[in-house]
Formats: structure tokens, sequence, C-alpha cells
């Protein structure tokens, strides 16, 4: 979940290194570290906290050198402080890291018995001890780093710096991603494109078990067996200028604030107005013959599948399980060679999500990504790539990328429905309008916001909150709760509106705001009646609903949130928007970090 670079460049590598971790920090900003090669001499310079931190040092404590790596931190092994802080240096080799070294105790053992004395709790050090041995043995800074490479076992990603060394880089991946970058007689590496975008759109990605040597003219690649590999440049889009807030005091605001576009783009990725049907592109599925859909994802992503489990089943007729990764991953389910499995990952390099890919890979009829990253692990990786369209999103806290990778899903389920004929044309172009018409519908929801900043008043000074739900708005009390709980720290909760009364009840009291979620749909009657055992018990209702709904269940509510009408199928998308606002109103008066979260980060390739 770090975020790593190295730079061999033509200009002083310090401001270029701070600069790229700067779109690296959503991966982790425990601490922060670059070294640099300045006439061959290795230095390096680390400070705890966020990147801010590291840039105040460096004004007091400059390194030079054109050549350097840096790193963004989320702490794994060890706590979060300078020590323990990246870039890892032994003597004649620094190392930045992300990942997990499973078998470092060993390493750690053999390398104290032989002598090393090691500074800090991390597996990391291991890595750059271990070089630095096979660098006393004579080996060459290549072959040190080779032969380290070889020993490792778990994930990581990892750059090496060596002193005397001013036009060499090692990168290795293996179950984190990394990428190379190519500029005009400088080479980049990165975790990810994004980080490089300001410098090069040319990128190389590594591929798993690859490791290369990086010079300012040449990349040599090799894979796992240690044969050379020749990798694809490909030419990325990314825009950099997307990566700032823009006229908005947090990057979660602005990424809320730009669903009405991003959703605009998806909806038109996946409909057709000519035709009025909903098309899914390169969609080479036969869905007659599926008799199963396993969906696996993490987090917000696992809901968004966790509302497509109820549109599979109910609209297109077809048995769908949703699975946490990191579960799905050791359950090593029997798959059936009829099912088609589908990965959910904003990133694309979430690593449970993808070594539960790798397990479902050769059982299945199918393996389909929905993913923000086009070049992503997953995305590439899988037979069928379904983009989202969601752009850059920087806050821990997902947004935008829900509520896209609920169109994309969305559009496949149509088209299954379609397939095995569940659904006719005039269905088919009410859901097309339907789609077409939510952008529209997301800017009503987005006037609310001063209505929903004052209910924050009072909720801001909870320490507890149950959101409730019923059918497809089920998942999205889960994520309201999620959202509340990341960046607001109240303990919440979300439910099935009929489990109410199996437990949960129990806390309800007149400090506990209870939020249900709930357009006036053909469960409403039965949710009207969970807030009346709710209000009976002197809890408060927050009621997020259309005006039909208001007026026949608003009495006695504590709180009113009025939304636009909406297709029932495409209520979740909608809906979204004020659990979004919700949880960052009530960030922003609570004064918690609302786009850094602690012990947060945005891409989880660690397990």
């Amino acid at each position: 979940m770090c975020g790593i670079v190295g730079i061999l460049g033509d200009h002083e590598a310090a401001p270029i290194l701070i600069d790229a971790l700067k779109r690296l920090e959503y991966r982790g900003y425990d601490s922060a570290g670059i070294a640099t090669v300045d006439a061959g001499s290795l230095g390096r310079r680390r400070a705890m906290g966020k990147l801010v931190n590291l840039s105040d040092l460096l004004m007091h404590e400059p390194i030079t050198g054109k050549s350097g790596i840096g790193h963004t931190r989320w702490a794994t092994h060890g706590a979060p402080n300078v020590i323990n802080a990246h870039p890892h240096r032994a003597k004649d080799v620094a190392v930045v890291h992300n990942g997990i070294i499973e078998n470092y105790k060993d390493l750690r053992d053999e390398l104290t018995a032989a002598g090393t004395v090691f500074e800090t709790e991390t597996d990391t050090e291991t890595v750059v001890q271990l070089c630095m041995s096979y660098l006393n043995e004579g080996l060459s800074s290549i072959d040190a780093a080779a032969a380290t490479i070889k020993c490792l076992e778990g994930a990581y990603a990892l750059c090496f710096l060596f002193e005397g060394e001013d036009d060499l880089l090692i990168a290795a991946r293996k179950g984190s991603p990394l990428a190379i970058g190519h500029g005009d007689g400088e080479m980049y590496v990165g975790s990810d494109a994004l980080a490089l975008a300001p410098m090069t759109d040319k990128i190389t990605y590594l591929e798993e078990g690859d490791w290369a040597v990086v010079t300012r003219s040449s990349l040599e690649i090799r894979d796992a067996d240690g044969k050379l590999a020749n990798r694809e440049m490909r030419t990325i889009k990314v825009d950099a200028g997307k990566t700032d807030k823009g006229i908005h005091k947090h990057y979660m605001m602005k990424e809320i604030a730009e669903q009405p576009t991003v959703l605009a783009d998806a909806i038109g990725h996946y409909t057709d107005a000519e035709t009025g049907t909903v098309s899914v592109p390169n969609l080479n599925i036969d869905f007659t013959t599926v008799d199963k859909i396993t969906m696996v994802a993490c987090g917000t992503a696992y809901l968004a599948c966790s509302v497509a489990k109820y549109w599979f089943e109910q609209i297109a007729s077809i048995p769908c399980e949703v699975d946490v990764a990191s579960e799905f991953r050791y359950r090593e389910p029997p798959m059936s060679d009829k099912s088609v499995a589908m990965f959910v990952s904003q990133s694309g390099e979430t690593a449970d999500t993808l070594a539960a890919l790798r397990y479902c890979a050769e059982k299945v009829a199918k393996t389909v990504a929905v993913v923000n990253v086009a070049e992503s692990s997953i995305s590439r990786e899988c037979d069928i790539s379904l983009p989202i369209h969601a752009g850059v999103e920087i806050g821990v806290a997902s947004t935008k990328a829900f509520t896209c990778q609920l169109i994309a899903l969305a559009a496949v389920v149509i088209s299954a429905a379609r397939a095995r004929g569940e659904m006719d044309a005039a269905v088919e172009q009410e859901l097309h309008d339907a789609l077409n018409n939510l952008p529209g519908l997301i800017n009503q929801s987005l006037a609310h916001q001063s209505h929903i900043d004052a209910v924050t008043i009072d909720l801001a000074k909870a320490a507890d909150a149950l959101f409730l739900g019923r059918g497809v708005m089920y998942p999205l009390a889960l994520e309201g709760a999620l959202k509340l709980k990341e960046i607001s720290y109240i303990h919440a909760e979300g439910y099935a509106s009929g489990e109410l009364k199996h437990g949960p009840i129990a806390l309800v009291d007149e400090h506990m705001p209870v939020i249900v979620m709930a357009p006036k749909d053909d469960l409403f009657d039965k949710t009207v009646s969970n807030m009346q055992e709710v209000m009976a018990r002197g809890g408060k209702v927050l009621l997020v609903t259309d005006q039909s709904g208001a007026d026949t269940a608003g009495d006695g509510v504590w709180k009113t949130i009025i939304m636009p009408p909406v297709h029932n199928m495409l209520a979740p998308v909608l809906y979204a928007i004020p659990a979004q606002l919700i949880a960052y109103y009530t960030a922003v008066r609570k004064g918690t970090d609302v786009d850094q979260p602690r012990n947060l980060a945005k891409s989880v390739t660690v397990e």
C-alpha cells in the first residue's frame, strides 16, 4: 500500500521525487523519505508523518543528485517513525519497498548470525541488509540485487539505488504493481502511472516476477526465471492536471461533485441513444449458458457487488454469489466451468482480489474485470475488462468510483437479462432512459448540500450510528455506515431493516441516530414499520427518501432528506450521494482528515 518512485534524470531529483510522491500519498502517509546519488555519494532524508514534513526537512537539510528513489509509507512491520521510514539503507545500497516480505524473519536470523546489526523493526531492512551482504562478497550491484530478489518470498515492488552508481536503478515486482516510465534521456519507476504522468506518458508495466535493470538509455527486463523478457511499452492517458482539488477544500468533495460528469461518461459508454439500448462493448459471454455469477471485491467495491447481486438475480434471473476477496481466496470454493467470475476494484491492483482472480482463472468460463485503471493487473489478467470511467480518484474514501462501478455492473445485468429473454425492448428502453436521467438527478441531489451540512451539526456529536435499508438499499446502508466510520471515526453499522429486532434494536436510545435509506418502493411500508420501532424507543430517525415517502412516513422523524424520484433499480446510485455527503460534512465538523483518514490507504496492495 506504500508508494514508491525512482528517477534517473537530467535535473535535481529531490523536487521531482517530492512532486511524484504527492501523487502517491493516497497510498500511505505514515512517513516519507528520499535517497539520491550525487557524484557517486549516496544520501538520504526521511521524516515522520505526511509528505509536507519531508518537504520542510529538505528546506533545512537539502539533498542533491540527479538520481534518486522516494517512498511514502503505510506502516505494516514496525511503528510509523523516522527509523522505520523508507528508504532503508545499508552502507552502499538503499531500497524502497511496497509489500510484505513473508520470510524476512528467517533471512534476518541468518544475517544476524553472520554479524549484521539491524536498526529497524521492518521487513524491508532485511532486503537492504541482504543486498549489502552480497556486495560485501564482491558481487556487482546488478548481481547483488538479483541474488537478493531470488531469496525473497511474499509480495513486493522494489527499487534499489547504489553508492557510486548514478545511472542505475534495479526494479522488481511480485504481487505489487510497478511501472517503468520512458523519458527523453531519462527513466522513471513508479507504483502507478499517475505518479509519472507529468514526466512521461510512455509506460512499461513489469509483469509478475519481473525484475529490471534501468539506466538512462536502456531498460532490460528479466522474468522470474532470469530470462530476457520484452514487455510492451504503452502510451497511457493520465491527465495529471485532474489531480488538483480545484475550488474544493478536499479531494473527496471534488470527487462527489464530479459524479454527474463522470457518470454521464460511464453511461455514454454503456448506452446507445439512437437505439435506446444498453450495451457492453466486447462482452463476449453467452449468458444463456451461464449457471452462476461469482463476484469478488473488497471494501466499497464489495458493496457495489452486493447491489449487483440483487440486480443479477431479480432482473437477469442468474444466481449470484458475492465474496469478500480476502475470505474467498482461502475458502477455495468449487467453481463451475459454466460460471462467470467478476472482479471489481477501483485500482485494479487490490492484492486479495488479484489473488482470487488467479484462483478462478482456469476454473470458470470467463473472468471479467470492472476497474478504473485500464492498464492495471486485474484488467490485464481478466478475459474481459470493463472500464468505469470515474477518472482519477484521490480521496481515500471512494465516492465516484462506487457509483461508476454500479453503472458498469448495471449495464452487464441489462445485457444478460436481454440475452436470456428476461427483458423486452420496452423495459430496456425504460432503463436506458432512466440511466441517462441519472446525472441530472444527481445534480439535483447535490443542491441539498447546505441542508445535509446542517443535519450533521447534531450527527457529529454522536458516538454511534445505525444505517438501515431493505432490498437494494441494504448494501447502501452498509456503504453509508462504512463512509461515516472511515472519515469521521464515528462507530457506525449498516443493517437490513428486517434485522433490526434481531439484535441491533438493543442499542437504540435517544442518543442513537438511525439513518434510514428508503425510497418509496415496494418495500417502503415494511421499512416504515422498522422506523416506528426505532421511534417508539426514543431513537432519532434521519429519513432519506423521496417526497412521496416523506409525505407517507415523515411524521415523528428527527430529520428528513428529500431525494428526487428515481427508477427503483437505480436508487442505490442516486442515494449514494446523500450517504457520501452525510459522512463528508460530519467529518468536516469533527475536524478529521477527510482525504487521508488515519490508518487507511487508497490502494490496498498488501494482504
